[in-house]
């Protein structure tokens, strides 16, 4: 441990933590490159090391005071995701893509509670609890693998179109299942604001959001430089982050409605591909933060039911992607590979995880809050490589050709070894024949042409 918290200045704790935050979330890629894994892993890998159960290099103070980074970065990510729904590709995918996420989400959802009730005899307002946060997706890793590879295509653009409306149903069965596990709880007295509060804000955060778009359409146009054209995007994006967080709801679907409302109004791109190029250190520390969070000793509390919790989790959005894209009539690549791309869970599940444990009693709400913060960096350990397998196995990203092969054309042919076959002389000596006959009937003509001059 460096014993930061014994340096007097706080600005030189901040400072010299966030240094060892992106220097060991880039040498970490280093290792996770070797190894073929996407970026995301190594961030999340070095967050665990350098956290408070192993190296314990931040002070906790610190990371305390950096949740503003986690709302930061899912609203950058949530923006870029919003250049995707143009109405055009929308026109063109018709019902499929909401087809396709109301199966993998609310199957997933299903199949925790029935565990969790039939399997665990778990309490039915937890088991519905559980299994409504079982059903967000967390778009941050899948959307950082697919830029890492730089992938595009329909398969591309239907993992981002169903991972960002896979928050918009988690967040309403979440206000559904939570409605009915308080009337549970409070034995049939049931709080209406705590189903309509929630709603309320999420709808004033998307009319925000639009406003929003048409605001940044106004202020930016062709004589307003680069420069402030970032300025004033990140201003918008903050002021809708810093709304959202003051009513304690994600700022997912608000700068999600921004940058599709901006992407339709003005048709510009350029200004995401600006966006995403600013991104890259704030996303970085959003991951190895999530590393840093991870409690594992909390791992060994949540046990037997937070593993299956794990698993299931997994087949649910497997089999659910599978069964929306056949219902819908997607591509066969959409139907094997989608739910490997749909296994990351954080942000919008660890939120919905602090108001459940608001409704459950303490024990409840406290197994419920583990179970989704530690299975929560699993997943984001595991959900990059899933992410990364499932592009490469439906060819939406091709697998690089081996350094230490050269191509097949460099490659001479090697010449037949006379002494490999008998059928090779034979060969060779029918081949001389005939060039002999050849030859003599070459010069039996010559003679009759000379003969013929010379008579």
């Amino acid at each position: 441990m460096l014993h930061l918290d014994k340096l007097d200045s706080m600005s030189a704790q901040v400072i010299i933590s966030l240094a060892i935050i992106l220097i060991a979330g880039f040498l970490m890629t280093r290792i996770t490159k070797k190894l073929r894994l996407p970026n995301v892993t190594g961030y999340i890998i070095s967050g665990v090391l350098i956290g408070p159960y192993v190296l314990n290099l931040i002070p906790e103070i610190i990371v305390e005071r950096m949740d503003f980074v986690t709302d930061a970065a899912l609203a950058f990510i949530a923006f870029g995701v919003g250049k995707y729904f143009k109405l055009s590709q929308l026109r063109k995918s018709g019902a499929k893509i909401f087809i396709i996420t109301a199966f993998e989400a609310l199957t997933a959802a299903l199949l925790i509670t029935l565990v969790m009730i039939f399997v665990f005899h778990l309490s039915v307002p937890f088991a519905l609890l559980l299994g409504a946060i079982g059903s967000a997706t967390a778009p941050a890793s899948t959307i950082m693998t697919i830029r890492q590879y730089k992938a595009k295509g329909e398969f591309v653009n239907t993992i981002l179109q169903v991972v960002a409306l896979d928050d918009a149903v988690a967040l309403l069965a979440f206000s559904i299942c939570a409605a009915v596990a308080q009337a549970m709880e409070s034995q049939g007295r049931m709080d209406i604001t705590v189903v309509l509060v929630p709603i309320l804000v999420n709808m004033a955060a998307i009319g925000l959001g639009v406003g929003g778009g048409f605001l940044l359409n106004k202020l930016i146009n062709e004589h307003r430089s680069q420069d402030h054209r970032l300025v004033l995007v990140i201003a918008i994006i903050f002021c809708l982050t810093g709304f959202c967080s003051a009513f304690n709801v994600s700022p997912l679907l608000s700068c999600m409605v921004l940058g599709t409302v901006y992407i339709n109004v003005s048709g510009n791109k350029a200004l995401f591909k600006q966006v995403n190029n600013f991104t890259p250190p704030l996303l970085l520390l959003f991951f190895v933060l999530s590393g840093m969070r991870m409690n594992v000793p909390a791992l060994a509390t949540a046990g037997v039911i937070g593993i299956a919790y794990f698993f299931v989790r997994i087949l649910g959005k497997y089999a659910g992607a599978y069964l929306g894209a056949r219902v819908s009539g997607a591509s066969m690549e959409i139907r094997r590979y989608l739910g490997l791309a749909l296994v990351p869970q954080a942000g919008v599940s660890i939120g919905l995880a602090v108001l459940g444990q608001r409704i459950l009693p303490y024990e409840s709400g406290v197994l419920l809050s583990t179970i989704i913060l530690s299975s929560g960096v699993l997943y984001e350990m595991v959900g990059p490589a899933c992410a990364k397998l499932s592009l490469f196995l439906s060819h939406t990203v091709q697998r690089p050709a081996k350094k230490d092969s050269p191509p097949a054309l460099s490659v001479p042919a090697p010449d037949p070894e006379p002494a490999d076959s008998g059928d090779g002389d034979k060969k060779k000596k029918k081949n001389a024949k005939g060039k002999k006959v050849a030859d003599k009937e070459k010069s039996k003509k010559t003679k009759n042409k000379t003969s013929a001059v010379t008579g």
